[in-house]
């Protein structure tokens, strides 16, 4: 007689758990009974969550660390990335390197399914919309660059056997959320016009974290042949960028508006101020902020069942909603992740004359 090995119950290992998707995931987890754990090379400050998460402060690119991080889980959200202002070499490290540590760890472990979160910044500065997962990728930047190698680096583990999602997110915010949108979020209250790169009327989808999280979800749980895949994740419903963002100044009540400017002389600006050190803007944010940006999500519909509850309008003022409530915890912070604001820099100065 064959005694059956016992079934795990499943514990999801994220890795970036102290960062802006990271948390946020973890709640969205903790709240559908998932036992969670947490690789982070930052500490986890959230005391609200410490009691329900098996925190491991450690660096994908180290395998023991990795390792140690995944004792006991049995799937795998592969959140953990350096953002385009971090140096180039670390973003190399961390975004590719780092990317096949925690798949070759995972293989060894015996995960049951590892999700890869990548970026629409894989498809660079495209030429035609809305973007579809089999459209030629093109990354802009150190970072595009190194989206694109994790992402060929995941696809060959899954063609080597494993269960490996890629999901390629829109921009998302949400609750936790700061970095750019903070320079947004600032000059609203601050009763200021806000500066717009272009004239604002091209279409820039976002996505409400809640979203993606589910979306992440459906690939933890929905049949293997269904989820096996690369998507593109947005929200559904987006406007023109001056009229989403519009919804900020409306809301903060100072009867401000968007102001648009030329892109061309616009972008060779923020080029100089970024070759000097100080543009709180990446290359890849100034690039396309003028154009239309925007995925198809019909592949994730079919597949994933997935249907956005938010609109770019929606995700924008549940953010801004949780600013207000929070802006005096992060009043003095600055950094380069999206859990704290950007240092405005040199844009700074021009809020007197808006």
């Amino acid at each position: 007689m064959t005694i059956a090995e016992p079934v795990r119950a499943p514990r999801v290992l994220v890795t970036g758990g102290s960062g802006f998707l990271g948390i946020n995931l973890l709640r969205y987890l903790h709240a559908r009974g998932y036992a969670t754990s947490s690789l982070d090379i930052e500490p986890f400050g959230y005391p609200d969550m410490t009691p329900h998460v098996r925190v491991v402060l450690g660096d994908i690119r180290k395998r023991a660390d990795v390792d140690t991080a995944l004792e006991g889980c049995t799937h795998v959200v592969h959140c953990a990335a350096a953002l385009p202002l971090y140096s180039p070499e670390d973003i190399h490290t961390t975004d590719v390197v780092g990317t096949r540590i925690m798949l070759e760890a995972s293989r060894d472990h015996g995960v049951a399914r590892f999700v890869h979160i990548s970026s629409t910044a894989v498809y660079g500065i495209p030429d035609h919309h809305p973007l579809k997962e089999d459209d030629a990728l093109h990354g802009v930047g150190p970072y595009g660059i190194a989206k694109v190698e994790a992402e060929g680096v995941a696809e060959s583990f899954r063609k080597a056997g494993m269960v490996v999602p890629v999901l390629r997110p829109k921009s998302f915010i949400g609750p936790e959320r700061l970095g750019v949108f903070a320079l947004l979020y600032d000059w609203a209250l601050d009763q200021r016009n806000f500066p717009m790169i272009g004239n604002g009327r091209n279409r820039y989808q976002l996505l409400d974290v809640e979203d993606l999280c589910e979306a992440i979800v459906r690939c933890l749980e929905l049949p293997v042949e269904a989820v096996n895949d690369t998507f593109n994740i947005g929200a559904k419903e987006f406007l023109t960028m001056r009229e989403d963002y519009q919804v900020v100044l409306d809301r903060a009540g100072f009867g401000r508006k968007i102001v648009g400017f030329p892109a061309a002389p616009a972008i060779w600006g923020l080029r100089f101020l970024e070759a000097l050190g100080v543009s709180p803007l990446y290359k890849w944010v100034y690039e396309t902020a003028s154009k239309d940006s925007f995925v198809s999500i019909e592949k994730a519909e079919r597949q994933l069942q997935f249907t956005p509850k938010y609109s770019n309008r929606d995700a924008l003022l549940r953010n801004f909603e949780w600013y207000i409530a929070h802006k005096d915890s992060f009043a003095q912070a600055s950094g380069i992740s999206h859990r704290v604001p950007w240092k405005q820099g040199a844009i700074g100065l021009l809020k007197k004359f808006f």
